[in-house]
C-alpha cells in the first residue's frame, strides 16, 4: 500500500538530493538488502545521503528470502547492510554469524527491548499486532480477550490470516515465545480449522471491510494508512489492541544490521546509526508510513496509540525462531 503523503515525502527527498556530489561521502555506495517497505526505506536513504553524501543502492526482497540469500552468500555477499520488516529473519542471519557488532553509540540510541542481547543488530521501526473486525459481524462483547481464543470453535470460518507472509509468521513466533511449543501447536491446529487464508494483510482487511470474513489479525499500520487516505478498504473495520501482555499484543521490530562480509564497515555503521538516531527516526515519523519509531526521543505519530500504552509482552527480539515457526505451521497445514 502506498500512502499519498509517503510518496510525496519520497519525491521531496529525491528533489533535495538531486545533483548531490560526494559531499563527504567520497563517492562511496553502500548495498542494502532491504525487506522493509521500499517507499519508507527510500525516504530514509535519501535523508541519509543528503546528510552524509554516501549513496545507498537498494535491492529489495522478502524477509526470509534475503536472510537465506545472505547466509548462502557468506563472506562473498555483495551486501553491506540488511534491513527487514520483522526480526526473525535478522536472528537467522545473526545465528549464522553474518553480522558485525554494532557500535555502542548506535545501540545506546534504542531502548533495550528493541535490541537483541548479541548487540549485532537493532530495531529501527515497530508495528503492533491488532485484531480487526467488521462491527456488523462482530459485536464489541464478542471481541476475543486473547489471540489464543481464535482457535476456539466459535471462530470457525470467522477469522482471516495471511499465513504465508512474514508478518503473520512473526506473530506466530511471539505466540511460541509467550505460550510455549505445545500451546502454539494446539493454537495453530485450531487456526487451521477456523481461519480463512489471504495473500497479505491488505487482502485480509479488504475481506473484513466487505463482510466476507468477520475478523482478521494484521499489523496496525495497514488500517491507519488506509484511514489516512480514503478509508475505502477500512470504512467498515474497527481496530482492537489485545494489550494485557497477551501474545496478540506483540510488537514486531523491523531490524537493521551491518554484514560482516562488508568491506565498507565504517560507512555501513554510519547508515545504521542514522536510521536509529533522533534525526533518522523523525524522518520515519514524518514519512506518513505510520509505523512506530523505536526511539524514546521522538514523539509517536499523533494518530497512533503510544507504544508504551500497548501493554505488549516482554520478548527478547533475538529469540524469535522463524524456522521453528515455519515447521509448526507446516505441520498444522497452514503452509
Amino acid at each position: 500500500m502506498r500512502k499519498a503523503g509517503l510518496i510525496a515525502a519520497v519525491l521531496a527527498a529525491a528533489t533535495l538530493t538531486a545533483g548531490l556530489s560526494a559531499c563527504g561521502g567520497d563517492g562511496k555506495t553502500l548495498t542494502l538488502y532491504n525487506a522493509q517497505h521500499r517507499d519508507l526505506m527510500q525516504v530514509m536513504i535519501d535523508a541519509f545521503t543528503k546528510e552524509t553524501g554516501i549513496k545507498v543502492e537498494m535491492r529489495s526482497g522478502g524477509d526470509t528470502e534475503l536472510a537465506n540469500q545472505i547466509v548462502q552468500e557468506g563472506d562473498s555477499s555483495p551486501a553491506d547492510i540488511f534491513a527487514t520488516e520483522n526480526s526473525p529473519a535478522m536472528t537467522l542471519v545473526d545465528r549464522a554469524g553474518g553480522f558485525s557488532k554494532l557500535d555502542a553509540a548506535t545501540i545506546s540510541q534504542v531502548p533495550d527491548q528493541y535490541v537483541p542481547t548479541t548487540g549485532n543488530w537493532t530495531g529501527f521501526a515497530a508495528r503492533s499486532t491488532v485484531f480487526i473486525y467488521n462491527p456488523s459481524k462482530v459485536t464489541e462483547d464478542q471481541v476475543p480477550a486473547s489471540i489464543m481464543d481464535l482457535a476456539k470453535p466459535e471462530w470457525q470460518g470467522r477469522v482471516g490470516v495471511a499465513a504465508g507472509g512474514a508478518d503473520f509468521q512473526a506473530i506466530v513466533s511471539a505466540v511460541l515465545a509467550v505460550e510455549g511449543e505445545q500451546a502454539t501447536t494446539d493454537w495453530l491446529a485450531g487456526l487451521d480449522r477456523n481461519a480463512k487464508i489471504y495473500d497479505n494483510n491488505i487482502a485480509a482487511m479488504r475481506a473484513v471491510n466487505a463482510g466476507q470474513v468477520p475478523a482478521a489479525v494484521i499489523y496496525h499500520y495497514y488500517w491507519y494508512q488506509d484511514q489516512a487516505e480514503s478509508g475505502q478498504n477500512s470504512k467498515n473495520v474497527k481496530l482492537h489492541f489485545f494489550k494485557n501482555h497477551d501474545a496478540g499484543a506483540f510488537i514486531s521490530v523491523s531490524g537493521v544490521g551491518v554484514l560482516a562480509a562488508s568491506d565498507q564497515q565504517a560507512e555501513a555503521q554510519r547508515f545504521v546509526s542514522f536510521l536509529t538516531s533522533e534525526a533518522g527516526q523523525k524522518v520515519m515519523v514524518d514519512s506518513g508510513a505510520l509505523e512506530y519509531a523505536v526511539s524514546d526521543k521522538v514523539p509517536t505519530n499523533p494518530p497512533l496509540t503510544p507504544l508504551a500504552d500497548l501493554d505488549a509482552p516482554t520478548i527478547d527480539v533475538g529469540s524469535l525462531n522463524g524456522p521453528k515457526v515455519v515447521e509448526l505451521m507446516q505441520k498444522a497445514g497452514l503452509l
